[in-house]
Order: structure tokens, then C-alpha cells, then sequence
């Protein structure tokens, strides 16, 4: 890498966010540093397989207000008929991010933008299989597997392939932007935040792009992974208090909170920024993932998130002394909390980093949530604050971790680092500087 190269530092100057506790940065904002929860009884999914019925749901997107605010244009309308929900959400954070940013689509040279996407696999509802299971059932109802190519698939949706493929966001996203620059999309579940965050740094700092809107997309409230969700992990559900049922490192959790949801960064090469006029919400310093499984094949995930950070604090040149606070998975499960605590433990030492679990406030939305808990650390710092940790009001002892709780906590360091990981033993983690 040449010198002017390594130079290069890299901001962020738009964001876009549908989100469980609002749409759009100032609502996020406000919400978020409120206290308030977007858990809750689901409206759009009426058959999604949690405790109570309950989630992380984004109000306010529906067909009609999305035709109307969020993906108005032409192109995008007629475009409707091939993204599911959670494609629309991804295309819609990415504009909302791209006019957040103040740049000018007609001014730019389209080659040097591109567009980095996590997602999760998706699914389509159920009830989008019934005609054609129904013609490729007996008539006793039971399933014929040799009925299936001639009268079944006949009876699917149209352009169901291209409705779900979890890469289209990014294509959609590129289309409606006339991005020419890199594009790519990467499925890694709640890892995917910091690995497309740190695959466009390396596009920025090597000078292939001086810009990229880099987001995520994803649902663990659909009715199929809202299964899944249930088949792998214990939900969390307080049924006095639904808003109350993810409880990050407290004692008294009893598991995570499906969501869903959908944010988007403007990451820019500074100087590029800065002679437009931009205005700049913080610097992104550095990334790192890693996947890890232990002797016997299994996830380990504490060693991967040890392996993410070590990464990230060695690409950025820091220490974990020179981190204001961390910004956690925080799942809300037992298992989850204990390793990712056991592995903050050997990071820390006696430094006493502080830290924070945004969950409680909009659940796991898979593929999205790390955008969610960045953009609540950036816009929490910009108050001087650090985010508490919502619904968590006795940690466990045994943790050993320093939790923001009760109230936001003041901040002096601007810098953070922020962490996800799945159950299959994949994490990343990011720095960034508020």
C-alpha cells in the first residue's frame, strides 16, 4: 500500500435506520436516549412463533407508506414486485442514508461509489407456499414429491427466486443509485455488520471507491426464523412487562427477543467529505472477524470474538485502554452473556472498559442489529453520553464485566468498539471514533 494510500481516513456522513424504536435518525435518537423499547405484540407478522407473540417490529412500513415515502420513485416502485419486506427495508435505509449525506447523485462520478450489504437468508411468509403445496398434495391431503414438478411449482409466486436471494439489496441499492463501484453481499447473520464494514474500509483505504453506503438488512421475526429461533436458542418473553422481555447480563433474563429492521452508513474517504462540505458524524478506524471451531467442531465463540478485537485494536494501533466503552452483543441468553463476558474479561483485565447492550431496546434483528447498536453508540456520544442497557437492572455477579446501567453514563472517550457474533462460532468487530 503506498503512503498516500495509507493516508486515506474514512468517515461516516449519512445514516439511514428503520428500526423498531423509530425510522430515521432523529426519531432513533430520541427514542433510543428516552428508554424506550420496540418490543412488543407484532402487528405485520400475525403468526410469527415467539412467546406472546411479541418482537422488535418496524411500525410504519407498510405497502402503502412505502410506495409514498420510502422507495417512491418510478424505478423503485416498479421494482416493489421482486424485493420481499426485508430487501425493501435494506433499499430504503440506503437512500435514507444517501440524502442524509448531502450528496449530489448528479455531481458524483458513479464509479468511484459502491455498496457493501449484509444480510440474512431470507424466506418467504408461508402462506406463499399454500397454492402450490395444495397442487401437489393427494386427495387425502397428503404431499406427493412426484406431483410437485409438473402441478406444484407451477402454482409458486411469480419471480419468487428473485424476491428472496439475500444478495438483491445490494443490486437493488446499486440500480437505484447508479452505483458503479465495488459491490458485494455477505450473509454471516449477526456477524455481517462488521465484516462489510471492514471489506469497504479496505476498499476506501486502498482507493477503490471514495465512497460506499454500507448497511444491513435482516429478520429473525419472520414466522420461519422466528422458528428457527426457537428451535436454537430460549426467547425471552416477561409477561407482565412484554417490553421488558430482553434483558442483556442481567440476572434475571430469560432469553433473546427476536427483531427486525434494516440501517445503512455513508462511509467516505475524508478529504472527499470534507470539500463538499459534509457533515461527519465520526471516523471509522478499523474492523477484523474471525470464525472459530474448537477441537471437537464445535463454536467457540469466545475465541473468535477475542480473535475479531485483537484484529481490530492491532489494524487500528490502539489498546483496550484507549476505548471509552464497548458496545456488546448482548443477547440476553445465559450462554450467550457468560462467554461473550468471559471473553471480555481476558480483553479487559482490571481496565474496567464500560459496557452496553443495546438489544433491550429493539431485540435481534440478525443481519441489521450491529447497525442499530453503532449508530445508538454514535448518536448517544454526540450527546456525551454512553447508552445504558435497557431492562437490565441487576447484572449477573458472576459476569465480571463493568454495565452501563440504570441511566446513561457520561463519556469522555469518543471511541468504542463494537461487537456481534453468531451461534456457529463467526464474529466481527468495529472501532469507531464519535
Amino acid at each position: 500500500m503506498s503512503e498516500q494510500q495509507s493516508q486515506r481516513r474514512i468517515v461516516i456522513t449519512g445514516i439511514g435506520i428503520f428500526s423498531p424504536i423509530g425510522i430515521g435518525v432523529d426519531e432513533f435518537r430520541k427514542n433510543l436516549l428516552g428508554g424506550m423499547s420496540g418490543v412488543r405484540p407484532t402487528q405485520y407478522y400475525h403468526n410469527t412463533a415467539t412467546p406472546g407473540g411479541i418482537g422488535g417490529e418496524v411500525l410504519g412500513f407498510d405497502e402503502k407508506s412505502v410506495k409514498k415515502e420510502y422507495l417512491s420513485g418510478k424505478d423503485q416502485r416498479k421494482s416493489l414486485k421482486m424485493m420481499c419486506r426485508e430487501i425493501q427495508l435494506g433499499a430504503a435505509a440506503a437512500l435514507q442514508a444517501l440524502t442524509d449525506s448531502g450528496i449530489d447523485l448528479e455531481a458524483i462520478n458513479h464509479a468511484r461509489l459502491g455498496v457493501e450489504y449484509g444480510a440474512n437468508l431470507m424466506f418467504f411468509d408461508p402462506e406463499g407456499m399454500m397454492d402450490a403445496c395444495r397442487a401437489a398434495s393427494t386427495d387425502s391431503g397428503d404431499f406427493a414429491f412426484e406431483k410437485w414438478g409438473g402441478d406444484g411449482l407451477s402454482k409458486m409466486e411469480p419471480l419468487w427466486m428473485l424476491k428472496y436471494l439475500p444478495n438483491m439489496p445490494a443490486c437493488h441499492i446499486a440500480i437505484f443509485t447508479d452505483s458503479r463501484g465495488p459491490n458485494n453481499s455477505v450473509t454471516l447473520d449477526e456477524a455481517s455488520p462488521g465484516v462489510v464494514m471492514t471489506e469497504a474500509l479496505n476498499i476506501l483505504e486502498r482507493g477503490a471507491a471514495d465512497m460506499m453506503l454500507v448497511g444491513g438488512t435482516g429478520t429473525r421475526l419472520h414466522p420461519v426464523r422466528a422458528i428457527h429461533a426457537k428451535l436454537f436458542d430460549p426467547l425471552g418473553y416477561d409477561e407482565a412487562h412484554p417490553e421488558a422481555s430482553c434483558r442483556p447480563f442481567d440476572v434475571h433474563r430469560t432469553g433473546q427477543v427476536v427483531g427486525e429492521g434494516a440501517a445503512c452508513l455513508m462511509l467516505e474517504e475524508e478529504e472527499h467529505a470534507k470539500a463538499r462540505g459534509a457533515r461527519i458524524y465520526g471516523r471509522f478506524l478499523s474492523g477484523g472477524s474471525s470464525c472459530v471451531l474448537n477441537e471437537e467442531q464445535q463454536p467457540d465463540q469466545k475465541q473468535a470474538i477475542l480473535n475479531a478485537v485483537g484484529s481490530a485494536l492491532r489494524r487500528a494501533g490502539m489498546t483496550t485502554a484507549e476505548l471509552g466503552h464497548i458496545n456488546a452483543h448482548g443477547l440476553g441468553t445465559e450462554k450467550a452473556d457468560r462467554l461473550e463476558a468471559a471473553a471480555y474479561r481476558e480483553l479487559l483485565g482490571e481496565k474496567g472498559v464500560p459496557v452496553t447492550g443495546l438489544k433491550g431496546h429493539f431485540g435481534n434483528a440478525g443481519a441489521a442489529t450491529g447497525f442499530f447498536e453503532l449508530i445508538g453508540s454514535l448518536l448517544s456520544l454526540k450527546e456525551g453520553q454512553i447508552p445504558k442497557t435497557l431492562n437490565c437492572e441487576e447484572v449477573e455477579s458472576d459476569l465480571g464485566i463493568d454495565v452501563v446501567t440504570g441511566v446513561a453514563r457520561a463519556a469522555g472517550n469518543q471511541r468504542f468498539l463494537n461487537v456481534n457474533f453468531t451461534r456457529l462460532g463467526q464474529a466481527s468487530a468495529v472501532i469507531v471514533e464519535a
